[in-house]
């Protein structure tokens, strides 16, 4: 990918300057990329406001969190020179189902909880159910035996006796 990509991107440059011209090309590879700027601080913000607006709703975050995180990738994408990565980020940052499709198939590589439609609103993903039972725990004194000091109730005794 390292290669791959920065190949890829490199054709695509010289195909679009000889299509263009050098100068249109360049203006347009910087305006991507202030467009990009731009929107990686705006949109960054955003996805940032709605995973704290998931955690004050009680809500677990994960579909903001995924979400978020291909906007910023996407608006990253446009940070980087060349017309391959700005496509990829416009996509990601502009086709809503597509942002669906890849945060589905990172959930299932990875595994990760509240990143598909159905886990939204159940905190954990709804995929373990803990039960729990609370049990207290008292530290016994000393001349406490099975009977003790401790009433029917098992209650200390108030000394008023």
């Amino acid at each position: 990918m390292f290669v791959l990509v920065p190949l890829l991107e490199l054709v695509v440059l010289i195909e679009v300057g000889q299509l263009l011209g050098v100068l249109p090309t360049i203006l347009l590879v910087v305006a991507t990329s202030m467009l990009g700027v731009w929107l990686l601080r705006h949109e960054g913000r955003r996805a940032w406001l709605q995973f704290r607006s998931a955690l004050d709703e009680g809500r677990w975050p994960g579909d903001e969190v995924a979400h978020g995180a291909l906007v910023v990738l996407g608006s990253a994408l446009l940070v980087v020179p060349g017309f391959v990565t700005d496509v990829v980020g416009l996509l990601l940052l502009l086709v809503a189902p597509i942002r669906r499709i890849v945060a589905r198939q990172v959930h299932r590589r990875f595994g990760l909880p509240g990143t598909e439609a159905g886990d939204r609103d159940r905190v954990g993903g709804g995929r373990r159910v803990v039960d729990v039972e609370v049990v207290e725990i008292r530290r016994e004194e000393p001349g406490d035996g099975p009977a003790g000091p401790r009433g029917p109730a098992g209650d200390l005794p108030s000394g008023r006796d």
